[in-house]
């Protein structure tokens, strides 16, 4: 018995071309059958159709209002209308990914109800924020913006979660930011009342001791000297009882006098600085400031973005093509291994 097998043939066939040409009708058919079946299985009646929306935007350089506003010395990147750069990109990014913006958005548009969670569920919170995280997402752009991107079935819905979330990005990061701010104020608040009182009680002292004729010591001090000088000179007791009357009160409380005028403009000082201070602080604790510079408010969606159908088309037809090419390659392998097993039995 004979038999003919040739022997360098990997496919049955002389070439590729000639292998696709002779299978060419079931892999036709294989094809067809991808194709109307990615075309079926990504219609509206398997897979929901969603609306994208987007927001763009760029951070601000600055937090504070009293560095960029009120401050005699503001520091680089300190102006209220200069643009941030990485960091502050990088920190408006993790502010959106914050619980405090999704939750808000979640309880704004009752989400739970809109991704028809059960309510009921043990894991609801977990399969809410699942479908959060699929739908809502937050990213850098090629030119260093932040993009706020949201797909939803309905097309105003989108576009109104986007538009919440670029508006509660100040609300939430000012928020932030008051309260160390506020906390800050009441510390600096705290120390300015206190120096104000302390200040005025320097005044008041300073006040009682010149109602006892010190004024300025060391004139008063050469002057009266000049005068018991004189006196003596004169041998003029009533002038120089009543002169060293006041050098007495002089001498007692000249020191403190002067311990107070010296005290008085050291802390009349701190006081001034302190003050501006203070007024810095109380600007950052109860002014808000923009956060963002939007580039592209988001809207309402007139075509459907996901699912892109002839993407799903495309890869369900090549993979199905694949995967019938490797299976017949397989058959015809093993057709090839059984015809050599019976050339060799016989």
């Amino acid at each position: 018995m004979k038999h003919e097998v040739k022997r360098n043939e990997d496919f049955d066939s002389s070439s590729f071309i000639v292998f696709l040409y002779k299978w060419r009708k079931p892999l036709s058919l294989v094809l067809i059958v991808a194709v109307l079946g990615a075309w079926f299985f990504s219609s509206p009646w398997f897979i929901t159709p969603k609306f994208k929306s987007t927001v763009i935007l760029f951070p601000a350089s600055t937090n504070s209002v009293s560095k960029a506003l009120l401050s005699d010395q503001p520091g680089k990147g300190q102006d209220l209308m200069t643009i941030g750069e990485d960091e502050q990109a990088e920190q408006l990014l993790q502010v959106l990914n914050s619980n405090k913006i999704r939750d808000r958005i979640i309880k704004r548009f009752n989400l739970l109800e809109h991704y028809e969670i059960d309510s009921g569920s043990k894991y609801k919170n977990e399969s809410l924020y699942k479908e959060y995280e699929k739908n809502i997402s937050f990213c850098r752009t090629e030119y260093m913006a932040v993009q706020i991107s949201v797909l939803d079935k309905d097309p105003q819905m989108s576009c109104d979660i986007a538009n919440k979330i670029s508006d509660l990005l100040d609300s939430t990061k000012n928020e932030m930011i008051r309260q160390r701010a506020f906390r800050g104020f009441k510390i600096v608040e705290a120390e300015y009342n206190t120096l104000k009182v302390e200040v005025a009680g320097i005044t008041d002292s300073i006040v009682a001791i010149g109602k006892l004729g010190v004024n300025d010591v060391e004139y008063q001090s050469q002057a009266l000297n000049q005068q018991m000088a004189i006196a003596t000179m004169n041998n003029n007791r009533a002038a120089m009882a009543g002169l060293q009357k006041r050098l007495d009160v002089l001498g007692l409380y000249g020191g403190i006098y002067m311990s107070l005028k010296n005290a008085l403009e050291f802390k009349t000082q701190q006081l001034t600085l302190l003050q501006s201070k203070f007024k810095e602080a109380k600007v950052d604790a109860e002014e808000d400031v923009p956060q963002k510079f939007i580039v592209n408010n988001a809207y309402k969606a007139e075509r459907k973005s996901y699912p892109v159908r002839w993407l799903i088309i495309l890869v369900s037809a090549t993979s199905a093509l694949f995967l019938a090419i490797i299976l017949i390659v397989m058959i015809e392998k093993i057709a090839a291994f059984k015809s050599q097993k019976k050339f060799r039995l016989s």
